[in-house]
């Protein structure tokens, strides 16, 4: 599974060509309540909405912003906690018909905030909220983290009209737990299902929102990404996701795992709304420096375009060429697609310059996690104020913090030094230093508007006794490294498994690429709703 890649010795820069299997799957989750009515499912009256959509029936008052609320969340009861059980909303905001009512009113009252007026989003659970909701990052030991305030993107929503609905599962401490985890699955929200086919895995660590928005729980969603955590689960189910250039939208507020590699992402089913939401959560904030000086546009629709490939340049990562028939079928097609809205391809070589520092990512976000954690923690409303706490705890609740598998990468942070160390100085050099110039370089030798590839292999399947396997392919971990924006949209499916392609670029070109990914998404058209299956065989 396209976990992050820095903890597989035997990956390299996040790519590792091995067979895709789609019939070894774990035992299937357990089937469909008896009674439940997948063709209600299909029924569902906001399926694969979108904020324009909704707008529209909230202005001709088709439907109010509590109705809508009210919709998904019946919906969540009728597919995420029962029929299905997608497991992927870990807790409902109390609070949200109350938020959804007081927007009715200002609407009546001639005030319309902007696009987002009214429409719920799913957050994921290691983003701060004010609500009654606690920010856990999946994790039991933070079951008492009731944020006193929002965090600085929560709080640019709250601004712009859209109901809190409540928080997404999550891969437990956003996957930097255990070297043999399972992606979805957290000891306080347990294992979020894939929705095309249920004993799939929906990849992580933002594997709750990823579900939520494909099964369309919710209109729109936001994860965090340190390596892959946006673009891979939006990738396996189906959806667009962007991970912007880290210092685009702020983190504080914010779980953290790595001040050079995080950043929060929208999550939606178009690149139109992701582009929506880009421009509303983004913006300097004096509590994250890494916002200071970046670039932010007022509104990242004006690069929606439908002739936005034509004369564009477009690097194919060389090692995506050839991974299983299956994905190499989706994957030329893709470039068969651009090509004939006007794109130039060029076959480029991305990965080869990073193999010699694949090992240097691990080692920086293993200081950064243990520094990081421990300031947030310092100031947060839990008894837990440590790693070393959230360590302590996991061992004198074993069998329930631990079920599965263990604690492993918190051991090896704990015992690492301070930002000072040699060791950390000496890899962030390596990864984000070495992996800007290689990108910067074939991008500039090359004269590319982006660099493509499939986002990641097929959904592996749920393994809780083994952790997640390689499934063939990865590509998060150039941009990661970078902190540079990357943007997955759909590419197809195969066998029912959806998958991505992926656009990345420069520091602060979000705008080049959701061009580029808008027109291929419009000559396209790969989106597929869910239909719930068991397993593979049906």
């Amino acid at each position: 599974m396209q976990r992050r890649n820095f903890i597989k010795a035997s990956a390299v820069a996040g790519v590792a060509l091995s067979a895709l299997s789609l019939n070894s799957c774990a035992p299937a989750p357990e089937k469909k309540d008896e009674g439940t009515d997948t063709k209600a499912t299909d029924d569902f009256a906001l399926n694969e909405a979108t904020i324009d959509i909704l707008q529209q029936k909230m202005q001709s008052k088709e439907y109010t912003s509590h109705a809508i609320t009210q919709l998904y969340l019946t919906r969540i009861n009728d597919i995420d906690k029962n029929g299905p059980k997608l497991n992927a909303v870990i807790e409902l905001n109390p609070n949200a018909l109350d938020m959804a009512a007081d927007l009715d009113k200002e609407r009546d009252n001639g005030k319309v905030r902007g696009p987002l007026h009214g429409i719920p989003v799913l957050i994921k659970d290691n983003i701060n909220t004010k609500d009654k909701v606690a920010t856990t990052a999946g994790s039991l030991a933070l079951a008492d983290n009731f944020a006193a305030k929002d965090a600085f993107i929560i709080n640019k929503l709250r601004e712009a009209g859209a109901v809190i609905l409540g928080k997404t599962n999550l891969s437990e401490w956003a996957n930097f737990r255990s070297t043999r985890s399972c992606s979805g699955w957290s000891c306080k929200g347990g294992q979020t299902k894939m929705p095309y086919i249920l004993d799939r895995n929906p990849s992580g660590s933002s594997a709750g929102t990823g579900t939520a928005v494909a099964a369309n729980l919710c209109a729109i969603g936001i994860g965090t990404e340190t390596d892959g955590s946006v673009v891979s689960p939006a990738s396996v189910n189906g959806i667009v996701g962007i991970k912007p250039t880290v210092g685009l939208l702020s983190r504080s507020g914010i779980v953290p795992i790595s001040k050079t590699q995080d950043t929060a992402g929208p999550m939606t089913r178009t690149v139109k709304d992701t582009a929506i939401l880009l421009g509303i959560l983004a913006g300097a904030d004096p509590d994250d420096t890494y916002t200071k000086n970046n670039k932010v546009e007022a509104d990242y629709t004006k690069f929606l375009d439908i002739n936005g490939l034509h004369g564009k340049r477009i690097g194919v990562e060389k090692t995506a060429l050839k991974i299983n028939p299956a994905m190499n079928a989706l994957f030329q097609k893709a470039v068969d697609t651009m090509q004939s809205k006007g794109a130039t391809i060029v076959i480029v070589e991305l990965v080869k310059e990073l193999k010699p520092i694949g090992a240097s990512e691990y080692q920086v976000l293993l200081y950064e996690f243990k520094d990081g954690l421990n300031k947030y923690l310092s100031t947060a409303n839990s008894k837990m104020k440590s790693l070393a706490d959230v360590m302590a705890f996991n061992k004198a609740n074993e069998a329930k913090t631990m079920p599965f598998f263990k604690q492993e990468i918190m051991d090896d942070a704990q015992a690492k030094g301070d930002l000072n160390s040699k060791e950390y100085l000496d890899s962030v050099k390596k990864t984000t230093g070495i992996t800007r110039t290689a990108i910067d370089k074939i991008m500039k030798d090359n004269n590319l508007d982006a660099i493509v590839a499939p986002t990641n292999g097929f959904a592996c399947c749920i393994d809780l006794v083994n952790g997640d396997y390689d499934n063939g392919f990865g590509f998060s971990t150039p941009a990661a490294m970078a902190g540079y924006p990357h943007i997955t949209v759909p590419m197809g499916a195969s066998h029912d498994l959806p998958v991505g392609v992926s656009f990345i670029s420069t520091a602060y070109k979000e705008g080049d690429i959701i061009k580029l990914a808008y027109a291929y998404e419009q000559a396209s058209k790969k989106r597929l709703k869910p239909e719930f299956k068991v397993d593979l065989l049906g």
